[in-house]
């Protein structure tokens, strides 16, 4: 569907899997410690496991360290995090403002289920069904989803949906045109802003309304939007 260069496919493969293995090797001792810590803070199991959408729809199971209670997605303001959600464990808040429960993906990246560099994989439900989804939004899947991307150097949680799918197709033209260049520069942007506490939780439709409330009214209006005729 789209023309990218098989060289470059080839090239960003390599990248992922000699930077993943590398990464993981070093971090070992890491992984223990933030085990341990997860496991002194709170019950419940070290890895959150949740089904997303990567490459052309196909569903995988993404790997983070857990940095909520346990079933948090099934209350309060479900897929949504906004600032002060008692639901964020205490270490899970730290873990959230280095990026370091983003880790495991690591492993994802290994698998082929993801790369280092591409949009970020939503939940299977969170923009509907996938079907019916609108070219726009259809076409940011035409690529693996990263553990960073252009859309999150760019803002993270602070631009809209809408935003950032415009932000994921346009990473997708810069990669027909640079290959894995652009994956290098958002890299480098990724490791020089990743401690940086800026955009880690998401802005509420508005400050009278609870949490819940206003989730659902987000929810709704991405739904839409995802599936609107252009």
């Amino acid at each position: 569907m789209y023309k990218f260069r098989k060289s470059d496919l080839y090239f960003k493969r390599g990248l992922d899997i000699l930077i993943s293995v590398t990464l993981l090797l070093l971090l070992i001792p890491l992984f223990i410690v933030i085990s341990l810590f997860l496991k002194i803070d709170s019950r419940g199991p070290i890895f959150f496991k949740q089904a997303r959408l990567s490459l052309n729809g196909k569903e995988f199971m993404i790997l983070k360290f857990r940095t909520m209670i346990v079933n948090a997605e099934k209350t309060g303001a479900g897929l949504f995090n906004y600032s002060n959600d008692p639901r964020v464990t205490r270490f899970g808040d730290f873990l959230r403002n280095t990026s370091l429960d983003e880790l495991p993906q690591l492993i994802n990246v290994i698998k082929g289920d993801m790369s280092l560099v591409g949009p970020r994989p939503c939940v299977t439900y969170e923009l509907g069904d996938y079907e019916t989804l609108n070219r726009r939004y259809k076409r940011r899947f035409s690529v693996l989803p990263g553990i960073t991307g252009y859309a999150q150097i760019k803002g993270r949680n602070e631009i809209t949906w809408d935003e950032k799918v415009n932000l994921d197709n346009e990473y997708i033209d810069l990669f027909i045109k640079r290959g894995i260049l652009i994956d290098l520069l958002i890299l480098v942007k990724t490791f020089s802003s990743v401690f940086k506490r800026n955009s880690i939780y998401e802005d509420k439709i508005s400050g009278i309304i609870d949490d819940q409330e206003s989730a659902k009214m987000q929810e709704i209006e991405i739904i839409r939007r995802a599936h609107q005729e252009e």
